[in-house]
């Protein structure tokens, strides 16, 4: 359905999108998800049409629109800020894009109607925007991008503004929405949360470029780059060096002495070898903490030993922060609520059936 292809956007000296392909099929959703700064609001307002590419090509469907101006590529948009018309009632904000298109007056009542019937809005035809709350106005917004029934639409961080609760609530709504009407979706979003309930498929961004895209599952258990692993969900970092290689996966001696077999990601031609540094990632609740025990040989050879800087409560789990010789940034690790307690001396073992990650130093482990 959408098709970008090797796109590139410099403002000046500063390249926002760097040589991007990205396809999204027919009915999907798919998030654009990264820091601020890192290039998704740039793309999807190329996609838009409100910037033009460098160079590259956006098409969709057959149809080329890289050149076309927005309203010639019949996409629909939410804005983070709404964007909505304070003087006008909902009936004519939603209305205002078909009226900017030619539609006659049936046409614009049938679809506007149908619009605002989907997001929930019957009988408030007649009221002012500035009299409804933000979770209403965010759907007057998603409604007047629906009302033209375009094909694609793109979602700038639409739920922002909207408190912990109702965002919660309405992005189940939004989900559910487009799914029943099967549109092509593209959501921006700097929220990894967010970005796992919502999506299909997750396009991770950092630096202008693309990092990785795939499912929420494959994201969060098989990241391609250290960047995806800290970005989506909690991870923790340990040095490591390289004991033996076994195909896809490798031992690694970790400061302690403890040895973990782990998965291999080699990245862009890169390979291991017996010798080499490589850090290890490995995500908390993969982690128990036990205050028993020898640590590296013996009954427990796979066990590092720490020290219990900070437990916090955090409802269905208890978060330990704890200190680790020769690793140079604390560890997190889910656990019993009296599992430790701050000063506590520990160890930490893999959870049965964890996957750990190797990932090489340098350009692509840093």
């Amino acid at each position: 359905m959408l098709f970008l292809e090797r796109l590139t956007k410099r403002f000046g000296e500063v390249t926002a999108v760097a040589d991007l392909s990205l396809e999204v099929a027919t009915g999907e959703f798919l998030t654009l998800l990264g820091p601020s700064g890192c290039g998704k609001t740039t793309t999807l307002r190329m996609v838009a049409g409100f910037e033009s590419p460098t160079s590259g090509r956006i098409r969709i469907r057959d149809r080329d629109v890289t050149s076309l101006p927005p309203q010639r590529r019949e996409i629909g948009m939410v804005f983070q800020s709404y964007a909505l018309f304070p003087h006008l009632d909902v009936f004519e904000n939603v209305a205002f894009g078909l009226r900017a298109r030619g539609a006659d007056r049936a046409d614009i009542a049938r679809r506007v109607a149908r619009a605002i019937e989907l997001v929930d809005l019957g009988g408030y035809e007649r009221r002012r925007v500035q009299a409804l709350s933000g979770g209403q106005q965010q759907r007057v917004a998603l409604a007047r991008a629906l009302a033209p029934e375009p094909p694609v639409l793109l979602l700038d961080e639409p739920l922002s503004n909207l408190d912990a609760a109702l965002r919660e609530r309405t992005r189940a709504e939004l989900r559910s929405l487009v799914k029943r009407l099967g549109i092509t979706t593209v959501f921006v979003t700097h929220d990894q949360e967010e970005a796992f309930a919502l999506s299909d498929r997750i396009a991770v961004m950092n630096a202008a470029r693309m990092e990785q895209v795939g499912s929420p599952e494959m994201l969060y258990f098989r990241p391609a780059t250290p960047f995806v692993a800290s970005f989506v969900g909690k991870a923790n970092f340990l040095p490591a060096t390289v004991e033996a290689v076994d195909g896809e996966e490798v031992t690694c001696r970790l400061p302690g002495g403890a040895y973990w077999r782990v998965r291999a990601v080699a990245g862009r031609g890169a390979s291991f070898a017996r010798g080499d540094n490589v850090r290890v990632m490995t995500r908390p609740e993969s982690l128990r903490v036990s205050r028993n025990g020898a640590v590296g040989g013996g009954e427990r050879p796979d066990a590092i030993p720490a020290r219990v800087a900070e437990r916090r409560f955090a409802g269905a789990t208890t978060v330990y922060r704890l200190a680790a010789p020769g690793v140079p940034e604390e560890l997190l690790a889910w656990g019993e609520a009296d599992a430790a307690s701050p000063g506590d001396e520990v160890v930490l073992e893999r959870v049965a059936g964890a996957v750990a990650w190797a990932f090489p130093h340098g350009p692509e482990g840093e």
